[in-house]
């Protein structure tokens, strides 16, 4: 008997309703949603890596690694509590419960929420990239500030200003306001 013919036995005898079994199938899929992640994250930095022209926008390509990492360890939960008998049962309870605590959610986080979607909007539409430098409307005594774009997550935007402040603007405030695109900063060439 060949070793694929063993594990092929083994696994037809595996139980997801035993406890042995359970916890065998959650390693499993652990291992694999681990898996997965380092491919997804290695094929990231191969993509940034192999790409001379730079038309890739990295920010794009984080947040698509993200949201790959979190649906496959969705989908690999999802699995496990269909596949474990005793955790089936109870599903179908937890999913009214999951039903009314989404609307509860969905109200309370209205704002953080805005900004996930907004945060979404701003990296497919690409107003904006890393290194660009804008102006936009701040608290300030001049109504405005100049930063350069550091960062874009789903949360906020982060911007540099020349003297070394960080400015943080929710996304939902930056998909809403009016700003300008300046030209990059360049730098200047040393003279000798």
């Amino acid at each position: 008997m060949t070793i694929g013919n063993r594990i092929l036995d083994a696994l037809g005898k595996f139980d997801p309703g035993s406890l042995s079994g359970a916890l065998l199938l959650g390693a499993v899929l652990f291992i694999v949603g681990l898996l997965a992640s380092w491919l997804v994250r290695r094929m990231l930095k191969e993509a940034i890596l192999h790409d001379k022209a730079e038309r890739i926008d990295e920010i794009t390509l984080q947040f698509t690694s993200r949201l790959i990492m979190l649906i496959v360890w969705l989908i690999l939960a999802t699995l496990y509590a269909h596949l474990v008998p005793a955790l089936n049962r109870i599903s179908s309870t937890l999913l009214a419960g999951v039903g009314l605590m989404s609307v509860i959610i969905g109200f309370a986080a209205q704002q953080t929420l805005g900004n996930l979607v907004a945060g979404v909007s701003l990296i497919l539409y690409k107003p904006f990239r890393r290194g660009d430098r804008l102006q936009v409307q701040a608290p300030t005594k001049d109504e405005c500030e100049t930063g350069t774009v550091e960062e874009i997550s789903l949360g906020f935007t982060l911007l540099r200003t020349d003297d070394g402040r960080e400015i943080i603007i929710a996304n939902s405030t930056m998909a809403q306001q009016t700003m300008i695109k300046l030209p990059r900063a360049e730098t200047e060439p040393n003279q000798s």
